[in-house]
């Protein structure tokens, strides 16, 4: 089934994508809805024709020159799957690692054009165009932002987005944007959902306007045994936006706020020189019976805006959002029992920020033009105790601060009716400051000791480090429109990423008895991309290609025998290209087709693994899916293919081990709607194909017992069920 289904897809995509030029869809149907300045800095400038092609975005939405599509509310409503990071992988040069059991993908890590274990750090989310990614390794948890909340999500690739949203953006930028009550009826809604796995879910919201004001309130609360022994996963969450809008301005504050616990089962160990398969024997076991994390967030988000003159609006806005996270790790395993802590976390993350601006919608010389410019400030703190078990003295205490100021203005103009231009630029200053306390006297701690002449082993705290430095980056973008049919598109960037706070703090841990220091080179990127769109009446093609040179990439390394040390390091130069096809056919108003296909290479390209694969990036990803209103509102059918390609593990840079297996997935919804009552009933997985996505390689494939072929994988959930079903008012 997996290779018919992977043979399907492939000739599916490469049928939309060949089949050519064509006819505008009409502009009624095809209208974004209006962008509002808090919520989104993409700015574009053309001066007819509807700014979206069945979802893909033209440059009067976008930024100009880049591959921009959205995934609009009733996408995500119709969706066969139940999370953000599975909705988001259907779309070409995004993929998902999920190492955390898959439950409500909590914590999955979402990776745009292959980044692989540091897709974290180089895929920026924004939340109403307010960047959400915080100074850690840890990936936004998308499972904490209700679902119904939003309104649509806007996905602009490459490192254009560094421009206007600052560093963390070089593999591309995911904007949320969530509704708000302006203009709405009172009204409300609540649903439950029940499915496999002892999978629960709660929805409320309540939402409407009177006059200036206007009010959105939503929350969730979700339970789940887990697909795996100890996996059991717990969240509530809220989402409140208050509003007050007038002609000359507005004023607005968004509250939120989460709250998770998850248990973390661990790998299953494949060992072929001992004859141990945990993926076939005990795929739902747990290697780590005990461990677990818990997590705390707060977001407060306030601003208003202000129309200085006609086409100059001002908007203030600033925040401050704090992350509390808890975690213990036993000695215990599935084989021997055990309460003794081996080590464990507890931080708090706190970042505010404040970022004015002005938008410009005026011509100069005749010529339509929009601009953005303004200033961003981001401080974060970051404080962390690293005991051997909660509430014991800590062993490290990581104490760092790190601010951003970064000034920027983006321009677009309209040289002719059927040519769009932009350029922008961002300077951007950042200011770290770093200390660790190491206790030599804490529980666990392993104490520095000196043997002369041979040298030390033992922990001790990490060099101090304070610095200054200033990055730049730029942007410049064009778009041509030969004719109705048939448009090109380009754009070249500067772009770059600071050295999160867990990067640095991964260079000082370890046991070699050598001091380090918190010291990472910032990462560097040049990217050059370019592209087609094609209209062929209720055809829509949209065809790219990039190629991406990176400098001091900071990448996550396993250390050699004896002390097997783990690190973080800036590596020799690499490089990633590919192209990304998306395609969508509305074959008639009721039954709608969606495809993508893409291929994402990412490769070192000096150094000792100078041609090697970088780990955990498929090379071919793809999905296609159709849509059908059987009886409009009534009964809806809802498929979606997904396929995703071979991938080297985690640690495997030497490119020795074997490869994450290809995988293809078949999700199915049905759903309808009655005057105010609304039901679902989805299958993911239909066809129970056992997989993983995420594994660590040994990284010792030729010695230390002939490992070669041994790995950890996190195997992700067989078929799985839900139902769901609720009311309006």
């Amino acid at each position: 089934m997996d290779a018919k289904a992977k043979r399907f897809l492939l000739c599916g995509v490469s049928v939309f994508a060949a089949i050519g030029f064509a006819a505008p869809v009409s502009a009624q149907d095809q209208q974004l809805p209006q962008i509002n300045v808090t919520d989104t800095r993409l700015q574009g400038t053309s001066r007819f024709g509807p700014n979206t092609w069945g979802g893909i975005v033209t440059g009067t939405a976008g930024i100009v020159g880049a591959s921009t599509t959205v995934i609009t509310a009733e996408d995500i409503a119709r969706s066969p799957e139940q999370t953000l990071p599975a909705i988001l992988s259907r779309e070409p040069g995004v993929q998902v690692q999920n190492p955390f059991g898959g439950v409500n993908a909590a914590r999955s890590q979402v990776d745009m054009r292959g980044f692989g274990a540091a897709a974290a750090s180089n895929t920026l989310f924004l939340l109403n165009g307010r960047r959400i990614n915080d100074l850690d390794i840890q990936s936004v948890d998308l499972a904490a932002i209700p679902r119904e909340s939003i309104e649509r999500i806007e996905i602009t690739r490459g490192g254009s987005g560094v421009v206007l949203y600052g560093d963390g953006a070089i593999g591309g930028v995911i904007n949320i944007i969530t509704k708000n009550g302006v203009g709405v009826k009172p009204g409300g809604r609540i649903d439950g959902a029940f499915g496999s796995f002892g999978y629960r879910e709660g929805n409320a919201s309540v939402y409407g306007s009177n006059g200036p004001w206007s009010a959105n309130i939503f929350s969730n609360a979700t339970a789940s045994q887990g697909y795996r022994d100890n996996n059991e996963y717990r969240q509530s969450a809220g989402v409140g936006d208050f509003r007050y809008s007038t002609d000359a301005g507005s004023f607005y504050l968004n509250l939120s706020a989460d709250d998770q616990s998850i248990g973390l089962p661990g790998a299953r160990r494949v060992q072929p020189n001992i004859g141990m398969n945990k993926l076939v024997t005990e795929r739902q076991g747990a290697v780590t019976p005990y461990d677990w994390a818990a997590k705390q967030g707060q977001n407060i988000t306030g601003g208003f805006t202000r129309m200085l003159a006609p086409g100059w609006e001002l908007i203030v806005d600033g925040g401050v959002r704090r992350k509390a996270d808890q975690s213990q790790f036993f000695f215990a395993t599935e084989n021997a029992a055990s309460t003794s802590g081996r080590a464990a976390t507890d931080t708090t993350l706190t970042t505010a920020s404040v970022t004015p601006r002005v938008k410009v919608d005026s011509t100069i010389f005749g010529l339509p033009t929009k601009a953005i410019g303004g200033f961003d400030y981001y401080r974060s703190s970051y404080d962390s105790d690293r005991p051997m078990i909660l509430g014991a003295a800590p062993i490290h205490q990581y104490d760092l601060t790190q601010s951003n100021a970064g000034f920027y203005w983006q321009q677009s103009v309209s040289i002719l009716p059927t040519t769009d231009i932009s350029a922008g630029g961002r300077i951007q200053q950042t200011k770290i400051h770093a200390r660790d306390e190491f206790n030599a006297a804490a529980p666990g701690a392993v104490p520095l000791v000196c043997f002369p002449p041979f040298g030390c082993f033992g922990d001790q705290a990490g060099i101090p480090y304070d610095s200054s430095e200033t990055n730049r980056a730029y942007h410049l973008g064009a778009e041509h429109r030969f004719n109705e049919n048939f448009a090109v598109f380009g754009r070249m960037a500067q772009s770059f990423r600071v050295p999160n706070v867990d990067e640095r703090v991964g260079t000082v841990t370890g046991l070699s008895g050598i001091p380090v220091p918190f010291n990472l080179r910032t990462q560097k990127s040049h990217d050059y991309e370019g592209g087609v769109r094609l209209r062929f009446g209720a055809l829509n093609v949209q065809w790219s290609m990039y190629d991406m040179h990176l400098t001091d990439e900071i990448h996550f390394r396993f250390g050699p025998e004896p002390l097997f040390e783990v690190t973080n390091t800036n590596l020799d130069p690499t490089r990633r290209y590919g192209h990304e096809t998306i395609a969508t056919y509305n074959v008639t108003d009721a039954f709608r087709l969606k495809g993508g296909l893409a291929f994402t290479r990412a490769k070192f390209i000096e150094g000792q693994f100078a041609g090697n694969d970088i780990p955990l990036v498929s090379k071919w990803t793809g999905s296609a899916g159709f849509s059908w209103d059987v009886m409009p509102k009534w009964l809806t059918l809802d498929t979606v293919v997904r396929y995703i390609g071979q991938r080297r593990m985690d640690n495997d840079q030497n490119n020795l081990q074997p490869l994450t297996p290809a995988h293809t997935i078949v999700d199915v919804r049905i759903g309808g709607e009655i005057e105010k009552f609304f039901w679902s009933f989805a299958v993911q997985n239909v066809f129970d194909v056992d997989y993983f996505d995420y594994a660590i390689a040994s990284p010792f494939p030729f010695g230390f017992g002939s490992t070669l072929g041994t790995y950890n994988a996190y195997p992700q959930p067989g078929r799985a069920y839900m139902l769901k079903a609720g009311v309006t008012w």
